[in-house]
């Protein structure tokens, strides 16, 4: 792979270093020099804070007023440069990392108490014996129940530093009695794949729901076990993938490019343009590929899906994708926290630039184009995505494609609106589904023990009265029965309950075959690869 590291330029340090340096020494330090702050450089940034700093008629917080400055001045540049403060920096970057250090277990609160939904495999919680269905009453021998819990109080609580020790009281099942664990905190893993596997006779099928450090070594696993199973096609699904690690997502596509293709080059004022090439060791060099994409496929997902349509070497199907081609660096500075900032933009094989139009300075109006895009009907309809004044650019088989905002697929499909109504919209808002699917699980836990796989599972569950439960369990939370609406929707409903009581037995493997038998990309996907349709085209 002729892919050079990044590198550290000098008009990016001295802007960092004059900008944002001397401020965060000078000022997280609160240091005085007899009884004033040291003005070291004469740039304004620093005459204004010290002049506030030695004549403002209150005392001042000067951390917390430069906390507060810097993302002002940072957000003024682009809608994808953005200062990490240190208390927020280990969480931001534990997720592209592909682990952080807890007890392992996946949770939900659940009328007002914390039950362990899952017991993650190999995790310190699974090693002590830990079930789901267990709740977790205690912490620390603090209790911790009730309508005050949320969500990021339990993770600040059950996370910490790895090798260290937090104790949980544990109620389980009808027993009255409280089971303490001491539990060491370890590793826990974040994947990035949900899953591999053959969703029809020869065609495999992956899911990646970001681009973080391990993704690559993910997905070389996961389409080695396809491969061994005999699938000779691929279905790669991107849809939400948000995006991540440049270089996770070059090595992707260099699995299905032969030797000399340029998969992404970037490029910035102070940074040379840089060329990523296939090197020609990919293990899916020929096999027929598709790539879902939707409206939240962001950066490294549009690299994949813009270098694989410019090559001609796979069929994108799904919608036009975010639009973000700007690439970050991240600059650690001294009170641990980071500036992460554009240095470069990326660019497909073809010379696209696909990051949609922004103005400097109005994030606001950035952060709305989704939901324009919703309000000029570009999720249902292909056609109302005006592309005619776009840059027009050819891929290497000579097909036009367009600039100037995000991937159009090859193939569009509109978003789902079958069995939807008031109704169902209504369900899914309010969770219902998946709290109903939650209490399900929890009152027949020994549905494991009798059911070996998902499609056992799911064979018993359609002989069930599982319409007329989720129904009654919503008139329980508040919303009332609409025989007409539930009618239209009932199959959907159906669906997505089974889907998720499945989830909480058998996880990601069960949930995703059943979740999908009614996504039409996926539906469309099957049969284009079927039909004998998509790419490679003949070369």
């Amino acid at each position: 792979m002729n892919s050079k590291k990044t590198a550290l330029w000098l008009p990016v340090l001295v802007i960092l270093t004059l900008i944002i340096g001397i401020v965060i020494g000078n000022y997280f330090s609160n240091r005085p020099i007899g009884g004033k702050l040291f003005l070291s450089t004469g740039n304004k940034i620093d005459v204004v804070l010290n002049t506030i700093y030695r004549e403002y008629v209150d005392s001042v917080d000067m951390h917390s007023l430069v906390e507060g400055a810097i993302p002002k001045i940072v957000s003024e540049l682009d809608p994808h440069s953005v200062y990490i403060s240190a208390a927020d920096l280990q969480a931001v970057n534990e997720d592209l990392e592909g682990h952080f250090s807890g007890i392992g277990v996946q949770f939900n609160i659940q009328n007002d108490t914390i039950m362990v939904v899952s017991v993650l495999s190999g995790g310190p919680s699974e090693k002590l014996g830990l079930q789901p269905g267990d709740r977790i009453v205690t912490i620390n021998d603090s209790l911790f129940v009730g309508p005050t819990i949320t969500n990021e109080k339990v993770m600040k609580n059950l996370r910490g530093p790895k090798g260290t020790v937090v104790t949980v009281g544990i109620k389980r099942g009808d027993s009255k009695e409280l089971y303490d664990y001491k539990i060491t905190r370890g590793d826990v893993p974040l994947h990035s794949v949900d899953i591999a596997y053959q969703i029809r006779p020869g065609i495999g099928f992956i899911k990646i729901n970001k681009f973080g450090r391990t993704t690559y070594n993910e997905f070389i696993v996961s389409i080695s076990k396809l491969l061994n199973e005999g699938c000779d096609s691929f279905i790669i699904d991107l849809r939400g993938n948000s995006g991540g690690y440049l270089d996770a997502a070059i090595n992707i596509v260099n699995e299905f490019l032969p030797r000399g293709r340029l998969i992404v080059y970037t490029e910035g004022r102070a940074f040379p343009r840089n060329d990523s090439f296939a090197n020609g060791t990919g293990t899916c060099q020929n096999e027929p590929l598709i790539i879902l994409t939707d409206e939240l496929s962001a950066s490294a997902s549009e690299i994949v899906a813009g270098a694989i349509q410019d090559n001609d070497r796979g069929t994108i199907i799904g919608r036009r994708t975010f639009g973000k081609g700007l690439v970050q660096n991240q600059f650690p500075l001294s009170d641990n926290s980071a500036l992460r900032l554009t240095v470069a933009r990326y660019y497909t094989p073809s010379g696209r630039s696909i990051q949609k139009k922004y103005e400097l300075g109005k994030g606001d109006e950035y952060d709305k184009d989704l939901e324009t895009r919703y309000i000029h009907g570009e999720f249902d309809t292909a056609d109302s995505i005006k592309q005619g004044n776009n840059p027009q650019y050819q891929t290497r088989l000579g097909r036009i494609v367009f600039g100037g905002g995000g991937i159009m697929p090859d193939i569009f499909v509109p978003r789902d609106t079958t069995g939807t109504s008031s109704y169902y919209t209504n369900l899914i808002n309010r969770n219902i589904l998946y709290e109903f699917a939650l209490q399900y699980a929890d009152q027949h836990r020994n549905l494991k023990d009798k059911y070996e796989d998902y499609k056992s599972l799911l064979a018993h569950l359609q002989t069930q009265p599982l319409l007329d439960e989720v129904i009654n369990f919503a008139e329980s939370k508040g919303i009332r029965r609409r025989p007409t609406l539930i009618e239209i929707s009932k199959k959907q409903i159906e669906n997505i309950t089974k889907a998720y009581i499945i989830r909480n037995f058998f996880g990601n493997d069960g949930f995703y075959p059943v979740f999908f038998t009614t996504d039409p990309a996926v539906k469309k996907a099957i049969e284009v690869i079927q039909e004998g349709n998509a790419f490679p085209v003949k070369q």
